[in-house]
């Protein structure tokens, strides 16, 4: 394949960069005063966390993608690696952003994490609470920020080393390099899913440091999984839009992304059924009381709303080879995807303000997070992708990616 300008940015991409970036930095500063201005302070800080893991989430996404690949030694998805390699590279500015919810911890806050409070950890207090007494060991602001520095130095570190070692082989074209790719991508993989699941943990299942769930990092996982194969596909298809990988990347490239996306669809139910049933089995209170806070003021038509939008309807929705094999159909449902993942967290975090004495709420300050963090997000992924091409244009695969039949 010859690198030419099918494969490359328009300059006019570049707008688009500078705009982002401006309306994002402009969304998250009115995100931050409008929080400043509300009487429950702790709201800004689970709606900022609640975009957060959500542009997090894609590009977690990207980077099981990338490594499983060449660990299967997959050759289909060479077309389409890159724009994944690029949307790891995210990791980099959203491990800026995480500075918004690490140094309220380490000053000492609760807004966002109670077991930061050091009250309820003083054996005999008037807030002693000793189940969270016992977890201090783990939950502690210390510990909290030097686990965080690990997962982001592990994920960027996975992320670049895949990234810059596909762009060195468009220039010498070494096949030496896809075959220590492949050697090495068994330790991103088993890397890859420690750290996920312990950032999990620590950042949506301690928001109620009572809770606890085995499974949660795996259910965090489905939903990583199914919100990047929705955001890649959304990203290709606004390439091929715009005239980048016509004719690279085909029907048969979709076709494979839509069963990825139908799979893990269904994946992110059967895990999500999976939790519910055992802890309502096991009814042992301090599980139980993570649903329980859900299924009251108004939560409940949220969880009803999940259950088809997340689950029934993609299900039935992407199922459909047709569909599949059709870019503005998948595409159409990829958007639906995008939606349903953003309200599946909302579901997760939103709950513990104010312990949920109210009814579920979509505020100015919601749209502002998601526009802030959403504009930084993309701003990021374009200016990566600028001068780079958008395929592997010297991968040994490549032409077993460009020649991909379904039957």
């Amino acid at each position: 394949m010859t690198d030419d300008e099918s494969i490359r940015l328009n300059p006019a991409w570049q707008s688009v960069r500078v705009v982002s970036l401006a309306a994002g930095v402009m969304f998250l500063l009115l995100a931050m005063g409008l929080g400043l201005m509300q009487e429950d302070k702790s709201y800004f800080f689970h709606s900022f966390l609640t975009s957060f893991v959500y542009f997090l989430s894609i590009s977690l996404g990207a980077l099981f993608f990338v490594p499983i690949h060449f660990l299967a030694r997959a050759g289909w998805n060479v077309v389409v690696r890159r724009v994944a390699e690029l949307m790891m590279q995210n990791l980099i500015p959203l491990s800026m952003l995480f500075l918004v919810i690490l140094l309220p911890v380490l000053l000492g806050s609760y807004s966002l994490f109670d077991w930061n409070n050091p009250e309820l950890t003083v054996p005999g207090g008037e807030h002693y609470d000793q189940l969270i007494a016992h977890k201090s060991p783990y939950l502690n602001w210390g510990f909290f920020a030097i686990r965080a520095i690990v997962y982001f130095g592990a994920w960027i570190w996975i992320a670049r080393y895949f990234y810059t070692n596909s762009l060195k082989q468009d220039g010498t074209g070494d096949k030496q390099i896809t075959l220590n790719l492949q050697k090495n991508s068994s330790l991103a993989v088993i890397v890859f899913a420690l750290t996920v699941t312990f950032a999990s943990f620590d950042w949506l299942m301690s928001l109620d440091p009572h809770w606890f769930s085995t499974i949660f990092g795996v259910y965090f996982f489905a939903g990583c999984a199914v919100s990047f194969f929705a955001a890649i596909t959304i990203i290709l298809f606004l390439l091929q839009s715009d005239g980048k990988l016509v004719g690279i990347v085909t029907k048969e490239h979709y076709h494979d992304l839509g069963k990825y996306t139908f799979g893990f669809t269904l994946f992110w139910g059967y895990i999500a059924f999976s939790q519910y049933l055992l802890i309502w089995y096991a009814n042992i209170p301090e599980e139980t009381e993570w649903y329980l806070r859900r299924q009251e003021h108004g939560w409940a038509y949220v969880a009803i709303f999940l259950l088809f939008g997340q689950f029934f309807i993609p299900f039935f929705g992407v199922m459909s080879r047709h569909v599949r094999r059709n870019k503005y159909a998948l595409t159409g449902w990829a958007i639906f995807i995008l939606v349903m993942h953003y309200v599946d967290l909302y579901y997760i975090i939103m709950p513990q303000v104010g312990a949920a004495d109210g009814a579920p709420t979509f505020g100015l300050t919601d749209v502002c997070c998601l526009l802030g963090i959403g504009g930084v997000y993309i701003s990021s992924l374009i200016w990566f992708a600028t001068d780079k091409p958008l395929v592997p244009i010297k991968d040994p695969r490549l032409n077993e990616s460009l020649a991909l039949q379904n039957h």
